[in-house]
């Protein structure tokens, strides 16, 4: 299951993204221009009524500037040719461009532009992907709470190999007898029942937080060679009656 940081850092990565692509997709927008054809645009330079023509960095969008007007028209081409070559064509000449007029500009391709271009094509299908996987994340999280809700949160420590005995258990030397008794039931649970003795059932430590009850039955366990389970009282407090009993 997803961490509640990295949830959050992805959703900001999306917003992210997205408010960039909005940005760049208004600022990208055509303003509203007057298309015009290329037959109309190699009449207007026979008449010196334009003064500037801006192509763009692939080669295909022109955008016109006249002497007499501050609103630019756009015409297209296909980008095979050059502006040159295509008003050739309509019979525009070389001193058709006398006096510099019109300054033909080219455009340098922006791979900025391009990325951004790729990123608008392909971010809506990006948005759905990473929400379907989103949703499925947390419906998997939520599957995995309703399989782990009566399960038990019990640690078990081996016994094989024990690590805490009776004489790690500073003190305590009433209990520590008692108690040793029942590590005899623990070690050889086949002689009692062979008398007809009951096992106890367990053991009912009291006594204040840090006092060494769960530090003596660990001592069983070791003393024993068997395994020590440990739980703590609020892993197994639920709203639910009968969960927490269930996991002990």
């Amino acid at each position: 299951m997803n961490s509640p940081r990295t949830t959050r850092w992805f959703v900001y990565l999306l917003i992210g993204i997205v408010i960039i692509t909005m940005v760049w997709s208004y600022n990208a927008a055509p303003q509203p221009t007057q298309d015009i054809s290329i037959s109309q645009l190699a009449q207007d330079i026979q008449e010196n009524a334009v003064s500037e023509i801006q192509v763009d960095g692939d080669g295909r969008q022109l955008t016109i500037t006249y002497n007499d007007s501050d609103e630019p028209a756009v015409s297209q081409i296909s980008g095979v040719s050059s502006i040159e070559e295509v008003l050739s064509n309509y019979g525009i000449t070389s001193e058709d461009y006398q006096d510099g007029r019109p300054t033909i500009i080219y455009e340098k391709p922006s791979e900025v532009g391009n990325w951004l271009s790729a990123i608008g094509i392909f971010l809506p299908a990006i948005l759905i992907i990473a929400f379907i996987y989103f949703i499925f994340r947390q419906a998997q999280g939520t599957n995995n709470q309703a399989a782990a809700f009566g399960k038990s949160r019990a640690r078990m420590f081996t016994g094989d190999h024990p690590s805490v005995t009776f004489d790690d258990v500073a003190g305590a030397d009433e209990a520590k007898a008692e108690l040793a008794e029942i590590v005899e039931f623990l070690k050889e649970p086949e002689k009692f029942v062979s008398f007809g003795a009951r096992i106890p059932k367990g053991v009912l430590l009291v006594g204040s937080p840090g006092t060494g009850k769960t530090l003596l039955a660990k001592a069983i366990s070791g003393e024993a060679g068997v395994p020590f389970f440990s739980i703590a009282g609020s892993e197994f407090v639920e709203m639910f009656v009968g969960v927490g009993a269930s996991r002990v």
